[in-house]
């Protein structure tokens, strides 16, 4: 699959790098994402190790390491910052990253975290470039307690991690979801399992539901588009999940 633009303008784009292959993920494919913003770019959760060059070796298509002004990391998974190690060398980037966090992360081989800057439990701005600006917005609980979602005002992108991942047979490489019907087969055992509870499923729904959001974009598996957007977050505001399935010690509802 080919990058895809899910925004392009003459100064912005938002950019879906190729999907990494499966690998040393264990068959789980995962998405990168880049933001240009005239000549500065913001590279979003850029991948374990076995998905490093891949992802450089897509990103040089367009920009190259110096251009860097941000890494961010939504959340502390290995499909995520396997690879930071290997980023620290290539470019002089600062790195953002739930600040609770920040203490684990020495254990990828991190030897000095003087370039990490650890996000307020309420979010912040990112200033990528004069001019403009991410917003790093919460998502606790979804499914990491220091999970990040980013908000691309411009693009009107939602970056949601791990918040609509969808595990896709190896075969289907479909980049958007338009039927969200469809697609519900894909993320419901994930979301149930995966995530915390419906309190916060609720809490996260209504704060983004403020956005103007054209696209919301997962970690794993296609990006929700149009009517799937409102259908995905309707779905996920009344879901039951995590906790509220568990009956035992160790057993979940049936079903779940």
């Amino acid at each position: 699959m080919r990058d895809i633009n899910l925004f392009k303008s003459e100064n912005h784009r938002f950019i879906l790098l190729n999907e990494s292959e499966p690998g040393e993920e264990d068959g789980i494919r995962s998405n990168q994402y880049m933001i240009l913003h005239d000549d500065s770019a913001a590279l979003l959760d850029p991948g374990g190790f076995g998905v490093m060059p891949r992802v450089l070796a897509e990103m040089l298509r367009y920009t190259g390491p110096d251009k860097l002004n941000a890494i961010v990391l939504s959340h502390q998974d290995p499909d995520i910052v396997g690879g930071i190690s290997t980023w620290l060398e290539l470019t002089k980037a600062p790195i953002y990253v739930s600040k609770i966090w920040m203490r684990f992360l020495p254990h990828y081989g991190i030897k000095s975290m003087d370039r990490f800057t650890g996000v307020p439990d309420s979010g912040m701005s990112l200033a990528v470039s004069d001019g403009f600006e991410l917003k790093l917005i919460p998502a606790h609980f979804l499914h990491s307690e220091g999970q990040i979602n980013v908000y691309d005002p411009i693009a009107k992108v939602l970056f949601t991690g791990d918040i609509g991942a969808a595990m896709m047979p190896l075969e289907n490489d479909e980049p958007f979801v338009d039927d969200f019907a469809a697609h519900l087969k894909y993320i419901e055992g994930f979301h149930r399992r995966y995530m915390c509870s419906n309190k916060a499923a609720r809490i996260w729904v209504d704060a983004v539901s403020k956005l103007d959001i054209d696209f919301i974009a997962p970690q794993h598996g296609p990006v929700y588009r149009g009517k799937a957007v409102g259908e995905f977050l309707a779905w996920f505001k009344f879901l039951e999940c995590g906790v509220d399935l568990m009956i035992g010690s160790g057993l979940f509802r049936k079903g779940s």
